[in-house]
């Protein structure tokens, strides 16, 4: 009697628990898979004047809107519906004949807007201190959008628009020395730190080769610091890198930064500063 007691004490244990695991597999919510379903249209790219068009750039108008484009939304489709996801966008500028494969193309990126506008002053420092153009001559130049989401899509590509622009000399990107001067001190080279300079100047004197580009060849010690200054004896014009011990092969620089290195491996090396584009290097001699 005592065994049978026990055993129906299972029995509804039992059927207690298997109902209670039926009851919350009831309660789960059902989950629907969302798949994108490779539907999308290729942005149509326009802009506010006609295509081949001369985009006017002028120096006495760097602040005006040179040029406004605008496309439609792809509409990626997934298996719920157009999706309400952000698209993802990146504006191509290349010269026409380089078909977008130009190593100088300026690449914008955007996200979840249908248009943009350039002035002046930003797209004539896009063909000459970007894509590097010669100043002064009209350039056919191509625009192209690219659109894309995060999941995995492949890219779309718009239609492609060209216009006829002849930039000016754009502004540099980092102003010059006003002494048309410019030298290296540091623990890199000889005479360390020394401001004034107590080794012969014209050794740590870069060769000015225009008012935006200078140029030497000198001695540097492996991974000891630098920085350019304009005036011997002064601190006041200065410029290294915007992080200490970082770019040893030359990068972006700005105006009165933390200290340049040098590469791990001392050596003679040609320096080349450029104003114009912001940027410098440090190549082997």
């Amino acid at each position: 009697m005592i065994k049978f007691l026990r055993m129906k004490k299972y029995f509804n244990n039992t059927i207690i628990v298997f109902s209670g695991l039926f009851f919350f597999a009831s309660c789960q919510k059902t989950e629907t898979k969302i798949d994108y379903a490779g539907v999308a249209t290729a942005p149509v790219l326009s802009a506010n004047i006609a295509d081949k068009d001369t985009v006017a750039l002028s120096p006495s108008d760097s602040l005006g809107t040179a040029l406004t484009l605008s496309w439609t939304n792809p509409n990626y489709t997934f298996s719920n519906g157009i999706s309400s996801l952000n698209v993802n966008y990146t504006l191509q500028i290349d010269t026409v004949g380089s078909n977008f494969s130009n190593p100088m193309i300026v690449e914008i990126s955007m996200s979840s807007v249908l248009g943009t506008n350039f002035t002046v002053e930003d797209l004539n420092a896009k063909l000459g201190n970007s894509l590097l153009l010669q100043t002064g001559i009209p350039h056919q130049i191509a625009f192209r959008l690219e659109s894309f989401l995060n999941q995995g899509s492949l890219p779309l590509y718009s239609n492609v628009l060209t216009f006829v622009m002849t930039p000016f000399a754009p502004p540099p990107k980092i102003a010059p020395p006003a002494s048309g001067t410019l030298y290296i001190v540091g623990a890199a080279v000889v005479g360390g730190w020394n401001n004034p300079i107590t080794v012969d100047p014209s050794t740590l004197q870069f060769v000015q080769e225009s008012p935006t580009l200078y140029k030497i060849t000198i001695p540097l010690i492996g991974g000891g610091e630098y920085k350019f200054i304009s005036v011997n004896g002064s601190w006041t014009d200065q410029w290294s890198v915007a992080a200490t011990d970082t770019e040893p092969n030359g990068g972006a620089f700005v105006f009165n930064g933390n200290n340049c290195i040098a590469p791990a491996t001392s050596g003679l090396y040609d320096i080349v500063v450029n104003f114009q584009l912001g940027t410098f290097t440090v190549t082997p001699h």
